[in-house]
């Protein structure tokens, strides 16, 4: 019996998605590893991960590389979120939403944990305007609804992520509730309030934050 065409494809295939869980499982022990201690060697990654360190070392030159895929998995979840957000006709609704799913994400655990560690490539550097232009649109759409303060900043939301993130309990739900409420409390504070005081002191910059980047 003549062998299919499709045949000789399936043991690549299998490789190929066994290849990709195991890069997955290298992420995720990378993430736990390095939210701990930043400062902790690669060879903690390969332990967490339950993988030689060969296997790990074939998918990245070394731990600098490593850093980088996370913060940058990371700025493309934004960028995915804020994309997302856009298409969502409110923009008080949109600007809230994309907070609270980059909340979710935990996307700035890690970044901001992870700054300075690593040189960014171009690519990196290219996400990152896109992800400034994005969430600079949402504000833009946010204030245009009349629910975002007039004096809110897109600079403003790095630090207000920060804080969020910065929540964390044993429990991963519980750490999950407790973000949702502390973003729930900022949000009030951007939100518009009659006869509300203006923000003290000049908004941020833009590039006011980036000198953490810098190594």
């Amino acid at each position: 019996m003549p062998t299919s065409p499709g045949r000789p494809e399936a043991p690549l295939a299998g490789r190929r998605a066994q290849a990709t869980r195991n890069d997955e499982v290298i992420l995720d022990a990378a993430r736990a590893v390095f939210l701990e201690d930043r400062r902790a060697p690669i060879a903690a990654v390969a332990e967490r991960a339950g993988v030689g360190i060969s296997a790990l070392y074939r998918r990245y030159a070394g731990k600098e590389d490593l850093l980088r895929q996370l913060c940058h998995d990371g700025l493309r979840r934004y960028v995915a979120e804020a994309e997302a957000a856009l298409a969502e006709r409110d923009g008080w609704a949109a600007f809230t939403g994309f907070l609270a799913r980059v909340v979710d994400a935990d996307v700035h655990s890690l970044t901001v944990h992870l700054a300075g560690t690593f040189t960014p490539t171009e690519e990196m550097g290219r996400d990152a305007v896109r992800a400034g232009e994005l969430a600079n649109a949402l504000v833009e759409r946010a204030r245009a609804s009349g629910r975002l303060r007039p004096d809110v900043v897109v600079q403003d939301l790095g630090p207000l992520l920060e804080a969020c993130a910065a929540v964390r309990v044993p429990d991963p739900e519980r750490t999950r509730q407790l973000r949702r409420r502390q973003l729930a409390v900022l949000l009030a504070g951007l939100s518009t309030v009659p006869d509300a005081d203006p923000l003290p002191g000049p908004a941020p910059a833009p590039g006011e934050f980036d000198w953490r980047w810098r190594r």
